[in-house]
């Protein structure tokens, strides 16, 4: 149960003070933001000063897997403080090894050796070098409509506007169409279309690329951020054989997806996938602490056995971090969260958005799995015009804006991404819980019914 919410409206308004007066914050033109000082989070909720209390659909940033302030987490940091707070990564420590141990045997195939960074970003930066050093190539394919972090290299193979700013041009990215059958870049009828033509295009791409010069192709298994497109049966797939083909390395980004997301410890096992490396972050973790790395095959594993991989962080395997970690994947086992998972979004919210897109006119599509889903939201489900344009802002978003403050009038923190706004509360979120969010976005995409046309 969440407890009794005590407001202090004084006690806020210094909070935010000193947040105005000293903290910079990310992705934001500093003056015009006006951040919630929240006074604390338990299970699927948090709750700000005054008194409001919101359901939390963000899990954080899509990380709270487990949901707030989980006792046995919680526990499980303070039991490492008192033990060992801290030791440097050249170590083998015991709760580093048994954080490993737990991952790799989850992760799918061979993806046996786990190198740990300090979260997502991190993670893609060090894939990345590793794909290049095996390969001795340099060249890297990512799809547009991606993210894959804010680190230099990680930014720059990102395929959303938030690389506008950093994109050197020079980085030995190249990008790519993947799959989205809603809105189809390859004009494709139906899903086996989409994935053929999808994958014709990426060979074609690799061919005029020449193939001897790409060291990688990187890939969120089902995107996050850029709007949970899951990708057509067969596409991973034939990604893969692409790869074996011509001796590229294949990446997953499972940041977001991963840890029981799309209810399978990794969104990969939906489509019977390995890929030659992994990324994780975010729900490893429930991000109690940071914490990320990449899960590596023998094959790649290999290529540092007698050669230095030149690569590292200070925290690596940061044993707070590892604790927590250790704690969130067995509280996920005994708890059946991945079970809970796959049962929410096959029974309770697939059925339920579908439902809401059937009423509401501006909803134009429902995709998703477990507990990662998106409403694509329309002027027209005919003509499939997004309800604001792409990356807008100011005046041009308003419809979105105004569909955002009715969901946390209606006590729910929306996750709101363009003309989205995705459904992903923590994993083992209730059912009760559930249908009293479902509820409030129900009454708030009336206020984006009204921009309708």
């Amino acid at each position: 149960m969440t407890p009794h919410v005590v407001p202090d409206p004084q006690a806020g308004a210094a909070v935010k003070a000193a947040d105005r007066a000293h903290v910079f914050h990310s992705w934001s033109a500093q003056g015009l933001i006006d951040p919630l000082a929240v006074a604390g989070a338990e299970g699927s909720y948090f709750w700000d000063y005054d008194g409001n209390r919101y359901l939390d659909f963000t899990s954080g940033l899509v990380y709270t897997n487990i949901g707030y302030q989980h006792p046995k987490v919680v526990a499980a940091i303070q039991e490492q403080a008192g033990k060992l707070a801290t030791f440097a990564p050249a170590f083998a420590v015991d709760v580093r090894s048994e954080a490993a141990r737990l991952i790799a045997e989850r992760t799918p195939g061979d993806l046996n050796k786990i190198f740990f960074t300090n979260g997502g970003a991190e993670a893609v930066e060090n894939a990345v070098r590793m794909a290049r050093l095996h390969t001795g190539r340099h060249k890297v394919l990512s799809a547009f409509r991606s993210y894959h972090g804010a680190t230099s290299t990680a930014i720059n193979l990102t395929g959303d506007p938030r690389r506008w700013a950093s994109d050197t041009g020079s980085a030995g990215v190249v990008r790519f169409w993947a799959p989205f059958l809603y809105r189809s870049p390859f004009y494709a009828e139906n899903e086996r279309q989409e994935c053929e033509r999808a994958l014709a295009h990426l060979e074609d791409t690799i061919a005029f690329e020449g193939p001897q010069t790409i060291a990688a192709i990187i890939l969120e298994t089902v995107p996050g951020t850029a709007g949970i497109m899951t990708p057509p049966p067969g596409y991973l797939a034939g990604v893969r054989e692409i790869c074996d083909r011509y001796g590229i390395v294949f990446v997953l980004d499972e940041v977001m997806a991963g840890f029981g997301r799309t209810g399978k410890w990794f969104a990969a096992e939906h489509f019977d996938v390995v890929p030659d490396l992994m990324t994780f972050a975010k729900g490893v973790n429930s991000g109690y602490v940071p914490l990320g790395g990449v899960a590596i095959s023998e094959r790649i594993a290999a290529t540092f056995e007698t050669r230095p991989y030149p690569g590292g962080l200070t925290y690596s395997g940061h044993p707070l971090a590892c604790a927590a970690a250790v704690a969130t994947i067995r509280v996920m086992e005994d708890e059946k969260v991945v079970e809970h998972a796959a049962h929410l979004g096959e029974n309770v919210i697939g059925p339920a958005l579908r439902e809401l897109a059937e009423r509401h006119p501006s909803v134009g599509e429902v995709r998703g799995l477990g507990v990662f889903w998106a409403l694509d939201l329309v002027r027209n489900k005919e003509t499939r015009e997004p309800l604001v344009p792409y990356n807008a802002a100011g005046e041009a978003n308003a419809p979105m804006a105004a569909f955002g403050a009715a969901a946390k009038k209606n006590g729910v923190w929306p996750f709101v991404n363009m003309n989205r706004t995705h459904v992903v509360p923590a994993c083992n979120v209730s059912e009760a819980e559930l249908k009293e969010g479902l509820a409030a976005l129900d009454a708030a995409l009336s206020v984006a019914d009204e921009h309708t046309v």
